[in-house]
């Protein structure tokens, strides 16, 4: 009987024991994933809710030898002469249990601690004997040194903290080589009783364990008794850690696109500055749950320094800081890296290209009603405010972000053109060939990303050179500088979206994208109110927020002044007030010239507005041009080579498109020629035109009581 049982014993023992070196080895590899710094060195993306400690992990050289002695005096003091087991510390320990009636004392070894955690059972007096075994085969296949630098690293904490590295930061929020020898003995004895012993619950429980281990350790030759008298003067002082930094994306960007081999040993610093990271998420999720009103639940921000390209902030708002919040629909995306319909925030990069290509942001642009053939519809295209402006200038066209003068710029510098130059800006998530596009690309209705946005802000900001953005400091990572735009159109670009005046029309003379030092500002708002973009930059930094909702949900009138414009805002206030900083960069190669205009409402038709422009050489306009300003019949709608669309199951009666000219002086008629016959006169510069099919050419002349006097350019267009 008794040798049945012993055999059921044993073979219950044969089936339950597992080897756990294998796992001992799985878990340190799953520590090998480097850990990730701010640019400050402090840790970022730690979790205290995995099973193993993967992020503050050390090498047993990097321990100090004073928590070594310690730990091992406490936990296991035959630790180096034992072959897994204490067997007779679990002798002893059983007889005294037995005596007590109850459990008083334990004998685990450091080893038998370190299968506990790699294989956590039940505390039952089987498991205890399954541990023994499994500890003795641990000792067959690892070092010493192994075992004690795992459990240095996975040895549990109060607050679900793992490993000394850890718990001194939960504890001192120190590094563990700045701790001091009492600090350290604190740490070897915690693990005895976490929860019973915690220092933050009850300051004095632990000086007598800590009492009780130093003289252990100056019996063992570890401490003299000075150091043990000086040990017992000292007071510890608790420092609760700072929150840990919402950077969770930021990491898992790094984990993707840096190699392990870049790091220091496991540790890898990178540009990131966790002050203002916090910062940024702060203003991020509180101008996101302001706006839940209006349908708002997910956004971004980016910050970059532009001399540099180092990332600075990458803060994504309605995710949560670990990915376990699910409430928020697409909160574990990261929207950093989320391609989304820009608007005109995209819009600075079409002009830059059309100034270098010899325009000027003098060049007169019509803002009037367009319309496009699309099958049998008329599309019509209009401004955010459905306002049109009439003649303007390339300066206030983009400084109030008008959609008809962009797709004129497009037409000008070509589709395929504008589309090579925004993928040299870094827009690698515009895939499609240009025909997939085509003009709309200008009111930008492919796709991007925040970070490819950002990316090729700074480089309108570094003076049209390309310089990709990185997350580690510049040394590690010296990249190449490509240009893109010259000097001189990159700083007018720049001078544009800075100048309050220009965008007045469209965004009011007190606009929250005016800043007290030098800044320039585009916004930019897709169709239907899906995204909201801001971005800008100053001599220093550029910024990029993106508001929208990741499950494709439209929000309710959000666009990128009135939603993310704060946020771009109170970021550029923090920023102003770290270093001195600079007016943005204007190209001493530029001509400044002063410039006699008529199309400034302010002032009144053909009234002559004098102001300051600049302008590349070459393309600044000369002096007998003024003379024509104020002498000039134009017109306005239809534009040249515009399309109408004809619907045959409308009655034709009620088909109609206006005519529209600027300049009319006042008290004279317009005489309307179409195919160079008259066909109407009008007493203002309007006229309703029964539409037909066909292709024509229209032509405004200004008639007096006894002359005709001026006349208008012909216009092409036709209807289909």
């Amino acid at each position: 009987m008794v040798l049945t049982l012993l055999a059921l014993i044993v073979l219950k023992t044969a089936w339950d024991v597992e080897t756990p070196s294998l796992s001992l080895r799985t878990s340190n590899s799953g520590t090998q994933r480097f850990q990730v710094l701010d640019r400050q060195g402090r840790p970022l993306g730690i979790s205290y809710q995995n099973r193993f400690n993967t992020m503050a992990i050390l090498p047993l050289h990097a321990i100090p030898e004073c928590l070594r002695l310690a730990f091992v005096t406490s936990e296991d003091r035959r630790f180096f002469e034992h072959h897994g087991v204490n067997w007779a510390a679990r002798v002893n320990a059983l007889w005294q249990n037995l005596r007590a009636g109850k459990a008083v004392r334990g004998a685990s070894t450091i080893t038998e601690q370190v299968v506990r955690i790699i294989h956590p059972r039940p505390r039952t007096f089987w498991s205890r004997w399954l541990e023994g075994f499994e500890a003795a085969l641990l000792e067959r296949h690892v070092s010493k040194g192994e075992l004690l630098e795992f459990y240095f690293n996975q040895v549990p904490y109060a607050a679900n903290r793992r490993g000394v590295a850890q718990a001194a930061r939960y504890y001192f929020n120190r590094d563990l080589g700045t701790l001091t020898h009492k600090e350290m003995l604190a740490l070897a004895v915690l693990p005895r009783a976490p929860s019973a012993l915690d220092p933050y619950k009850n300051p004095d429980a632990i000086e007598p364990a800590m009492a009780r281990l130093a003289q252990a350790m100056v019996d063992r030759g570890e401490l003299s008794v000075q150091e043990r008298q000086q040990l017992a003067e000292q007071k510890i002082v608790l420092e609760p850690p700072q929150p840990p930094l919402n950077a969770s994306h930021f990491i898992n960007y790094i984990r993707e696109t840096i190699p392990y081999h870049v790091s220091d040993n496991g540790v890898l610093l990178t540009t990131l500055d966790g002050g203002l990271q916090h910062k940024a998420q702060g203003l991020l999720d509180e101008r996101i749950k302001a706006l839940t009103r209006k349908q708002v639940r997910n956004g971004a921000v980016m910050v970059v320094d532009h001399r540099t390209g180092e990332i600075l902030v990458w803060a994504v708002g309605g995710a949560g800081n670990d990915f376990t919040n699910n409430a928020t629909p697409g909160g574990a995306i990261d929207a950093v890296r989320m391609p989304r319909q820009p608007g005109s925030s995209l819009k600075p990069f079409l002009y830059a290209l059309a100034l270098d290509a010899g325009w000027s942001p003098a060049t007169e642009l019509n803002d009037v009603p367009m319309a496009e053939a699309i099958g049998s519809g008329l599309h019509a295209f209009h401004n955010y405010s459905h306002l049109f402006y009439g003649k303007i200038s390339l300066r206030e066209a983009l400084g109030n972000s008008l959609n008809i003068p962009a797709l004129q710029t497009i037409a000008f510098v070509t589709p395929t053109r504008y589309l090579d130059t925004l993928h040299a800006l870094g827009f690698t998530s515009l895939m499609q060939p240009v025909e997939f596009y085509k003009e709309g690309l200008a009111l930008g209705n492919g796709e991007v990303t925040l970070f490819e946005m950002v990316q090729a802000y700074s480089v309108l900001a570094n003076r049209g050179l390309f310089r990709p953005l990185t997350p580690l400091p510049r040394p590690h990572f010296m990249r190449e500088n490509n240009r893109v735009y010259s000097q001189e159109a990159a700083s007018l670009i720049a001078d544009i979206l800075s100048d309050p005046f220009a965008r007045r029309r469209e965004f009011g003379a007190e606009s929250v994208l005016n800043l007290p030092v030098q800044t320039a500002v585009k916004t930019g708002t897709s169709t239907d109110y899906h995204d909201a973009w801001v971005l800008g930059f100053n001599s220093h930094y550029t910024v990029g927020v993106w508001f929208g909702n990741l499950d494709r949900t439209p929000m309710d009138g959000i666009t990128g002044s009135t939603g993310p414009a704060l946020v771009l805002h109170s970021l550029f206030a923090e920023l102003a007030g770290r270093e001195k900083l600079k007016p943005l960069y204007l190209s001493p190669k530029l001509v400044r010239q002063d410039i006699c205009t008529d199309y400034d409402q302010a002032v009144g038709k053909n009234n002559c507005f004098t102001r300051t422009e600049y302008f590349i050489i070459g393309s600044e306009p000369h002096p007998e041009q003024y003379a024509q300003l104020s002498n000039h019949l134009e017109l306005l709608r239809p534009t040249q080579g515009l399309q109408i669309a004809y619907d045959p199951r409308i009655p034709a009666n009620v088909q109609a498109f206006e005519f529209v000219t600027d300049g009319l002086t006042a008290g004279r008629k317009v005489e309307w020629l179409l195919n160079g016959k008259p066909i109407a006169t009008t007493q203002t510069g309007h006229f309703l035109w029964p539409i037909k099919p066909g292709h024509y050419s229209l032509q405004a002349k200004e008639i007096g009581d006894k002359e005709k006097t001026l006349a208008s350019d012909a216009v092409l267009f036709s209807v289909k």
